[in-house]
């Protein structure tokens, strides 16, 4: 497997295209994306656990019901969620892409993001469609990312080649998310395409299972979004034997997914509103997953713990605090704590307790952009991964007129 350029449109057969259509007042920034493929492919998607929910994410699962989709509209800038007729617009926006690129309106994955509570006007995207299905082209994901992003401030598509029996397939996806980032699913979206053939069953195991290593295990600010969605089309156009059940196909399969899905989180952790700093949170020597899980979830969710990261200060207190209220079933008198970057990695804790280090290498470490706190609870041999970044002045500047 090797990772490879193109996003969405690496696989065979998918086109892109992201455009301003008016949605968004300021008219540099593209607020309309589709995605469309040549075939009716398999479908899975999986969405935020929120009981608040935006329109389209209802509409969606109505149209994949049956297990299939052949395209993707998505816009930025408004999220039509709580709206009286949010439903009636979502339908309207499938109408639309369907009649343009002559499919069945209910083979189309519709989103939406943006502003809560604000009604979404139809009267854009039906004039922008001519427009946004003109710009249609297979390679074209680049736009397509542009057009979902809102806060974000930099582009997140990634694609991968992977041999299943002999056939080439390829994965692509593209991702927007920069705040309201804590799933269970966060305002984040994922669109994943690959040329795979995989049953829509096979497919959505895969996605769910991948989804709760790497998804779920992502944190920007502890606010589940009411949009979230991760949508995966799979047309077959590699033409592999249709992968149908558990084995060396499917195990090559969640490989490929994982390695775009990893990258996709990375990319938003990264991303995160006002961040200067990628923060992972490696946790080893967990007695089951379970464990390991919600140790490194409630370390990169510690507010306390992200501002120190923030002011480059190796306060390792704040990861055992962070640890001690997770509600782990730990041994707190048997864990290790280190920092690493690319400047090096300073141990700082050993068997629960404070051990002598350089505060003047441990700033230095810390300043780096991409940081990494390494915890081993020293209990087990399992292992768990959350990422998340650190909490900056410019988080609240953002958030405090997002609507205004």
């Amino acid at each position: 497997m090797e990772y490879i350029n193109g996003g969405v449109c690496a696989a065979k057969g998918f086109k892109a295209s992201g455009i301003h259509c008016g949605i968004r007042k300021n008219r540099t920034k593209r607020d309309l994306a589709l995605i469309v493929s040549d075939k009716k492919a398999s479908a899975a998607a999986i969405y935020t656990l929120n009981l608040v929910k935006g329109a389209p994410i209802y509409v969606t699962k109505a149209n994949i019901a049956d297990g299939k989709a052949q395209a993707v509209i998505c816009n930025s800038g408004n999220a039509n969620t709580c709206n009286a007729n949010g439903i009636e617009i979502a339908e309207k926006m499938c109408e639309l892409t369907a009649d343009a690129v002559s499919i069945d309106k209910n083979d189309v994955i519709v989103a939406s993001t943006g502003v809560i509570g604000q009604p979404l006007d139809i009267t854009p995207i039906a004039e922008g469609m001519n427009e946004l299905v003109s710009n249609l082209g297979y390679d074209n994901s680049g736009n397509a990312a542009e057009a979902i992003m809102t806060t974000d401030t930099i582009l997140k598509e990634f694609a991968v080649s992977f041999n299943i029996g002999g056939k080439e397939c390829r994965m692509g996806g593209i991702a927007k998310g920069s705040g309201m980032i804590h799933p269970n699913m966060a305002t984040m979206l994922v669109f994943i395409t690959t040329d795979a053939a995989i049953s829509p069953e096979m497919l959505h195991k895969a996605l769910y299972a991948d989804a709760q290593k790497s998804f779920n295990m992502i944190s920007i600010d502890g606010d589940t979004s009411t949009n979230d969605m991760v949508a995966v089309m799979a047309n077959g156009m590699a033409e592999n034997a249709e992968i149908v059940a558990e084995g060396e196909d499917f195990d090559i399969f969640c490989n490929a997914l994982a390695m775009i899905t990893e990258k996709l989180c990375k990319a938003i952790a990264k991303d995160g509103e006002g961040a200067t700093k990628l923060v992972e949170c490696f946790v080893d020597g967990g007695k089951d997953w379970q464990t390991a899980k919600t140790v490194a979830k409630s370390v990169i969710c510690s507010s306390l713990f992200k501002a120190a990261m923030f002011g480059a200060d190796a306060n390792w207190g704040r990861v055992l605090c962070a640890i001690g209220y997770s509600g782990a079933d730990v041994d707190v008198t048997k864990i290790d704590v280190s920092f690493t970057s690319a400047k090096g990695t300073v141990v700082v804790c050993e068997n629960g307790a404070g051990v002598e280090f350089s505060e003047e290498i441990a700033k230095e470490i810390l300043l780096e952009d991409e940081i990494k706190v390494n915890i081993n609870l020293n209990d087990g041999d399992t292992s768990a991964v959350a990422r998340g970044c650190d909490l900056t002045y410019d988080y609240v500047k953002i958030n405090g007129d997002y609507r205004t």
